[in-house]
């Protein structure tokens, strides 16, 4: 906030109070203005979507086959694009300029929906939110253990086991997203994100390198149509459906960002042209960049290992040399789960800060939490630091203390992928524009939720088996 310029609310705005003179710094709502672009949100969109998780898609096509994998690719590619411009529409209910402004995604469900379907959205939104805060931490202390690997074995052979705890690189990854929870909000990140998507664009090129070079030292191309075999490395064919179904599962949930699509539109500066218009061009722009991106590096993984695909290209060390490119590599995926940690994060962050500010308008600690310390991007009070510490402190203890958790995390996303990707922006499309019920529209529409909401069935038991086979040699902060 400018120097100076106490914060208005927006039913503070007016000739009558004194302050219209504000409105120069204000939007449509009385609060600041928002600076937001189409690059901004491209590149937040792409530190959300193009996460490490684009290294273990040599492994989901090795379990589908070179004709299942890619056209599984390209059809969630299609139907999550589709879906997140029908949620853009949702930003503003009424005028697509002038409406009510929606903030989160559960006010835009609130506005169009309401009833129970609120709490619905609320629950599955943050807990899959708060999972995939775990499976950061977790993920990023894999590639900064790999980092130390890579150089032992280096150093004394590949054969050499080259052990490690992950636990000391979980707690170091906590200690920096504690300092990087202080800035305030989602648009005071847009260079962190900025910087993220450049990381993934990073590690992903060097994935795709190393995939390319190992295609060609095989002299050919591996793999099959149908994918790994039953009998192959000792696979059962129940476990050929389980691997089919967690496959499908990671390659429809990589592309998903739903359920933060409506806190990025909402840092979009405000119209001519809408927010909606804006969203959907930085969609469109994100979403094939991350589909490109998504079938070159699975399909050259496979292409270089076949079905013996590592599930992650980088840190399962289908590589070993040269060793330094891997650790650029890996160094790229830590710094860029530090971006897409808080994006992931600030809509918790802002949920609940705005309701211990509406529970307790008068308690001197939110009193004092408005009255923030700035240096740089980052906001100091005594509310923010304490309860995002916590939040850091508390998803960092649950990583170590579940090290698999990556699995958990799998069926979360399983379990939220339909709703927040599908049902909600179909159901919150259809009672914004009124469509006719038993119209084709509106059959089209209802057949393509139910086809997800089969898809979202079928990912979670395929996840629910492989946290099943986890917990068999599960111990305690074994990391």
């Amino acid at each position: 906030m400018a120097a100076g310029k106490k914060l208005v609310s927006p039913m503070e705005v007016s000739v009558e109070a004194g302050n219209a003179d504000q409105a120069s710094w204000l939007d449509d709502d009385g609060r600041p203005r928002r600076s937001g672009t189409f690059w901004t949100a491209s590149a937040h969109i792409i530190t959300a979507v193009i996460g490490s998780g684009v290294l273990s898609l040599a492994w989901a096509i090795a379990q589908l086959g070179w004709v299942a994998g890619p056209a599984v690719m390209l059809l969630f590619a299609a139907v999550i694009y589709y879906t997140s411009t029908l949620l853009a529409e949702c930003y503003r209910t009424g005028d697509p300029a002038t409406g009510k402004r929606n903030y989160t995604y559960m006010d835009a469900v609130r506005a169009n929906l309401g009833g129970g379907r609120v709490v619905f959205c609320g629950v599955i939104q943050y807990a899959n939110l708060v999972g995939v805060a775990i499976g950061y931490t977790i993920a990023s202390s894999i590639s900064m253990r790999a980092i130390r690997r890579a150089g032992c074995f280096h150093a004394n052979g590949h054969g050499v086991p080259c052990k490690s705890s992950s636990n000391p690189y979980m707690i170091l990854f906590g200690l920096v997203q504690i300092v990087f929870s202080q800035i305030p909000d989602f648009d005071q990140i847009w260079w962190l994100s900025i910087v993220a998507a450049v990381m993934s664009f990073t590690y992903s090129g060097i994935g795709l390198s190393l995939g390319i070079a190992q295609t060609i030292s095989n002299g050919g191309i591996k793999g099959s149509l149908t994918g790994i075999s039953i009998g192959v490395g000792g696979i059962t064919g129940m476990q050929k459906v389980w691997r089919s179904l967690q496959a499908f599962g990671d390659i429809a949930f990589a592309y998903s960002f739903s359920n933060i699509l409506i806190e990025i539109q909402d840092t979009i500066r405000a119209p001519p042209p809408s927010e909606a218009k804006v969203m959907k061009s930085a969609t469109r722009l994100s979403v094939a960049t991350t589909t490109v991106f998504y079938m070159l590096c699975g399909c050259m993984g496979y292409a270089a290992f076949g079905d013996a695909a590592p599930d992650n290209l980088l840190t399962g060390f289908g590589f070993f040399e040269p060793f330094w490119l891997l650790d650029v590599a890996n160094v790229a995926i830590v710094v860029h789960l530090v971006g897409a940690y808080q994006v992931f994060c600030q809509p918790i962050f802002a949920f609940v800060e705005r309701w211990a500010a509406a529970t307790w308008p008068d308690s001197a600690l939110f009193a004092s939490a408005r009255a923030e310390f700035r240096v740089g991007p980052f906001a100091l009070s005594v509310f923010r630091l304490v309860w995002r510490s916590a939040f850091v402190c508390l998803t960092t203890v649950f990583a170590m203390l579940l090290p698999f958790f990556g699995n958990v995390v799998g069926f979360l996303g399983a379990v939220s992928f339909w709703p927040l990707t599908v049902y909600f922006p179909v159901e919150m499309y259809i009672k914004q524009r009124a469509v006719p019920r038993g119209g084709t529209q509106w059959l089209c529409l209802k057949m393509l939720s139910v086809g997800c909401l089969i898809v979202s069935v079928a990912a979670a038991a395929g996840s629910i088996a492989d946290v099943i086979e986890a917990l068999k040699v599960y111990r305690p902060f074994s990391g």
